[in-house]
């Protein structure tokens, strides 16, 4: 997912939202440890980093964020890009450091 800008057709100011700019197969691997917990104002945050390989491209950039969606096609979690796009061989894949986020309980 990427930033989508409109214009507000009232005041002509940005509005910034997330958009979906394609969908690719990707292989997840989750990083060990597997979950982090953490509380931050008095809200227990949940940290899940995993590590994605996907098919080389040029066109990811660190403020994008991806979603993973299940075996089902549904969403699974939604996940900011920590580190990468690192190139993987000679242009053969790119490999992202992502962490999902979410209050318990």
């Amino acid at each position: 997912m990427g930033y989508v800008v409109t214009r507000d057709p009232d005041y002509n100011t940005e509005i910034k939202t997330w958009g979906v700019l394609d969908t690719v197969w990707a292989s997840v691997l989750d990083v060990l440890p597997s979950r982090s917990e953490t509380v931050q104002n008095a809200v227990e945050i949940v940290e899940r980093p995993s590590k994605v390989r996907m098919r080389y491209r040029t066109d990811i950039t660190p403020d994008m964020r991806l979603v993973i969606v299940g075996a089902d096609g549904a969403p699974d979690r939604e996940c900011e890009i920590v580190a990468g796009p690192a190139e993987i061989g000679r242009r053969e894949g790119v490999e992202l450091l992502v962490k999902s986020f979410r209050s318990s309980g």
